[in-house]
């Protein structure tokens, strides 16, 4: 019994020195850019970009998101934007039929195809752009990018990502990723998480080899996508993750970036957070399956691997390490109730409150580090806001834990559905009673302000060369229109439709 005791408090205080520990040598690394590439040059030539928005009822945010995607063109990088309409209910139909841009391609998938998952919405896009580039010749030469559909890329992206991708054995970029709501509390936790700590993690995994993709401002060349045709993404629920496992395993270089970056809404509400969170544990969970084939892989480093390990074992061990935890309180406070130290498991009723103390420093010191290399690197909050993010962060951390032990039931209840999570209004306003017509892109800066209505018009046949605002109700009745070739030519019409 004593023995059992022992090994206990010996893997307690093993997890109470390692988690300080991690963070203060992670913490180091939110000063390290990752290196530039050497000795290349870029071409002339420009670099063709597609960028994918999945969409589903997004009638909240659609609009700036796409009109952002197409103002982050440049003449060596020149970008059409595909956005996946997967059977949206909402205005979304609406409002991209009125965003008159020939460089908008416009997906829609009808059901029951429909609504399969995010990586099936990918993989549509992914083929219907791999038919274009075949067609023009430009396979080897094309980068698609995903941003969701609340994502707004920062001014320069593409030319830092082309930049990236000069080097041949470069296959994919992940950038930088922010919150741009995180004027409320629980958002700003997130862009604490993303901004600062999971940036530090990913500029040590671009050091050892291992950097994760991530949902929004994933960048992957078509060629490498075409190696794993016809789905390079599948139906796990967390897709990117997966995706850029399979790169790692495939031998495919992915780099990470936080010059350039795509800021995306923060989730205002517990309920829907944890929601969020379950989805992303369980596919971490399901991703357990690559451990094998990583750990055989003649292409993973030795510290590269050990990162793989880390995070592909850390939500199954989460369970258990924190029923240890609620064990170490239960029988603290069993021990001051009855002033036994339960063989040394737990410290004697005078030095306990010094060891909880302990226990509470070292839980929050971290936190409060990651909210001073917050405001140190990043300088766009005060340090007030950082520290008392610092504070909270141990607590949004315990969602997490709840979301894995939900995860896990789920996993284990064979429930593998997907759940959208639903946006909020950008200007945080209702509504206005009528849609706004946009006949040329505004300044992204610039809120539109939408949703509109669903028009409730009687269905009508499409005329695709039209150049007027398409109603929702006539989208759904369209006869499937095929795209025309860009460049553009005089006659084209201003949009793309295409039933999938």
């Amino acid at each position: 019994m004593e023995t059992s005791l022992s090994v206990i408090a010996t893997i307690m205080v093993g997890v109470l020195i390692w988690w300080p520990l991690q963070n203060l040598v992670l913490a180091v690394f939110a000063w390290r850019s990752p290196q530039r590439p050497r000795r290349v040059r870029r071409t002339p030539d420009p670099v063709p970009f597609w960028i994918v928005i999945p969409a589903l009822n997004e009638e909240r945010v659609i609009a700036n998101t796409v009109r952002n995607a197409l103002a982050t063109g440049t003449r060596y990088t020149p970008v059409r934007v595909v956005v996946v309409d997967d059977a949206s209910d909402d205005a979304t139909p609406h409002i991209l039929a009125g965003i008159r841009d020939p460089r908008l391609h416009v997906l829609r998938r009808e059901l029951p195809m429909a609504r399969q998952g995010k990586g099936e919405g990918l993989n549509t896009a992914y083929r219907y752009i791999l038919g274009i580039a075949r067609r023009e010749g430009s396979v080897e030469q094309t980068i698609v990018g995903i941003v969701d559909g609340d994502g707004r890329c920062s001014e320069g992206m593409l030319d830092e990502i082309a930049e990236l991708m000069a080097e041949k054995n470069v296959g994919a970029v992940q950038c930088r990723v922010r919150i741009h709501n995180r004027h409320k509390t629980l958002a700003l936790l997130q862009d604490l998480e993303f901004g600062a700590i999971a940036d530090s993690a990913q500029s040590l995994r671009d050091l050892v080899g291992s950097v994760g993709l991530g949902g929004n401002g994933q960048f992957t060349r078509l060629s490498v996508l075409a190696r794993f045709h016809p789905g390079p993404w599948s139906a796990c629920l967390v897709e990117d993750l997966e995706l850029g496992l399979r790169l790692h395993l495939a031998g495919i270089r992915v780099r990470y970036t936080k010059s350039a970056w795509v800021t995306q809404q923060g989730l205002t509400d517990v309920k829907r957070l944890l929601r969020q969170r379950t989805r992303w544990a369980q596919g971490n969970l399901q991703c357990f399956r690559h451990l094998r084939g990583l750990t055989t892989s003649r292409f993973v480093s030795g510290l590269g691997l050990t990162d793989f390990l880390i995070y592909l074992l850390s939500p199954w061990l989460t369970v258990p390490m924190s029923l240890l935890l609620v064990g170490l309180v239960a029988a603290s406070a069993v021990a001051l109730a009855t002033g036994s130290t339960l063989g040394g498991l737990v410290a004697t009723v005078d030095t306990l409150p010094t060891s909880a103390a302990m226990l509470v420093g070292l839980a929050m010191l971290p936190s409060l580090l990651w909210g001073l290399v917050y405001w140190v690197r990043l300088r766009d909050e005060n340090i007030l806001r950082c520290l008392f993010a610092g504070l909270l962060y141990p607590w949004f951390l315990a969602l997490g834990i709840i979301a894995t032990w939900r995860a896990l039931f789920r996993l284990m209840s064979g429930r593998n559905g997907w759940a959208k999570t639903e946006r909020l209004a950008e200007d945080g306003q209702a509504a206005p009673p009528m849609p706004v017509p946009m006949a040329a892109p505004a300044p992204v800066s610039q809120p539109v302000r939408l949703p509109v209505p669903r028009p409730t018009a009687s269905p009508v046949a499409v005329d695709p060369s039209v150049t007027q605002p398409i109603p929702a109700a006539a989208l759904a009745a369209a006869e499937p229109t095929r795209p025309v070739p860009h460049p553009p030519a005089e006659t084209e019409p201003t949009q793309r439709l295409e039933r999938v």
